[in-house]
């Protein structure tokens, strides 16, 4: 879902400056605990790799240090969200797995957001939501693959 990038040179609508505060409200007004935030995230994570995903490679992905991720997967495991397998490729390393109740708990989330959503969209028109939905959820997937890009460069 990435887009090319475009010809247009960046304008100077002060709007554009706003972008970092609203992201950061989003994250704020999401309708769930802060134990809810990370496991969700912890989740989704996961599940959209695009390979085996590892401790580490969850904390490159969330942008935290490895202890952080470690503590957070442990919580995890103890509430049935994720196991540890060996990896299929080497055996010797472990990778992170959603059980069949993480993959609930990450559907209830969903269900939650998609709730609060439409209730905080309540006066746009369904063509306003789906075009946000749609332009939000494009964001999102260029905003993983820059990321990517940005850490394989690092490297």
């Amino acid at each position: 879902m990435s887009s090319t990038p475009s010809s247009e040179q960046p304008t100077d609508d002060p709007t554009l400056d706003q972008i970092g505060p609203a992201l950061s409200r989003l994250r704020r007004r999401a309708p769930a605990s802060g134990k809810d935030l990370s496991r969700n995230l912890v989740l989704n994570v996961i599940a959209d790799a695009p390979g085996e995903m590892t401790v580490g490679g969850l904390a490159a992905e969330m942008g935290v240090a490895q202890p952080v991720a470690s503590r957070t997967v442990a919580a995890c495991i103890e509430d049935g969200l994720l196991r540890r397998a060996a990896s299929q490729s080497d055996g010797r390393r472990t990778v992170l797995e959603l059980t069949e109740h993480g993959e609930a708990e990450r559907n209830r989330f969903a269900a939650e957001q998609r709730k609060a959503f439409l209730e905080i969209t309540a006066a746009w028109s369904p063509k306003e939501r789906t075009q946000f939905a749609r332009l939000l959820t494009r964001y999102g997937a260029d905003a993983t693959a820059w990321s990517r890009k940005q850490n394989t460069s690092r490297n």
